[in-house]
């Protein structure tokens, strides 16, 4: 029993090893599809966060947290008369959630969108700690990470586990709403 204990218990290791070393490398540019799959160990310009370390920026409050988890949009062909209710989504508490701003190829209002909220992310500051997350596997993070760096934030951190890692080491997630884009109500004036 021992013997066959110790297979099992040396497979997983193996495979556990295997799949943390299976990252695939940095791609040149932004992902552009596929964005639930495993992501890369890196992000150049960056600051790579495990848990425990986003954690600890969080109880200091010592950087801002974006949270670009997408948003489902409403379906179209919807019957007349259907109610429709968003997904709540589940982030850090203090974070602010801006859907849509992870994918590969932004149009001009989500960027904008972006931009605006860094800006009141970080009151201006683009030495601010930006702490940027989705869930665990997913390049929206990945990809908004980099484009933020792009836009001159100094100090960029990526949480790659994301919501999943937070959950797993049992700290709190809060019901969050998107913040708003120009032209809806809640919205900062330009």
């Amino acid at each position: 029993m021992k013997t066959l204990a110790g297979l099992i218990l040396a497979a997983f290791t193996f495979t556990v090893s295997t799949s943390a070393q299976e990252r695939p490398p940095e791609p040149a540019g932004y992902r552009m599809e596929d964005y639930r799959a495993p992501v890369p160990a890196t992000l150049a310009g960056a600051r790579v966060l495990a848990t425990a370390e986003a954690e600890a920026i969080w109880r200091a409050k010592s950087g801002v947290f974006i949270d670009v988890m997408p948003r489902a949009p409403k379906p179209p062909n919807l019957p007349q008369g259907t109610v429709w209710r968003d997904k709540p989504r589940l982030n850090i508490l203090g974070s602010m959630w801006l859907p849509d701003t992870g994918y590969g190829k932004l149009a001009a209002a989500t960027e904008d969108y972006l931009r605006r909220g860094l800006v009141r992310a970080t009151a201006g500051d683009t030495t601010a700690l930006v702490v940027v997350y989705c869930q665990a596997d997913c390049w929206m993070s990945w990809n908004a990470a980099k484009r933020i760096l792009t836009y001159g934030y100094a100090n960029v951190a990526w949480y790659p586990d994301g919501t999943d890692g937070w959950e797993r080491a049992g700290l709190a997630l809060t019901e969050s709403q998107p913040e708003p884009r120009a032209g809806e109500a809640g919205a900062p004036p330009h």
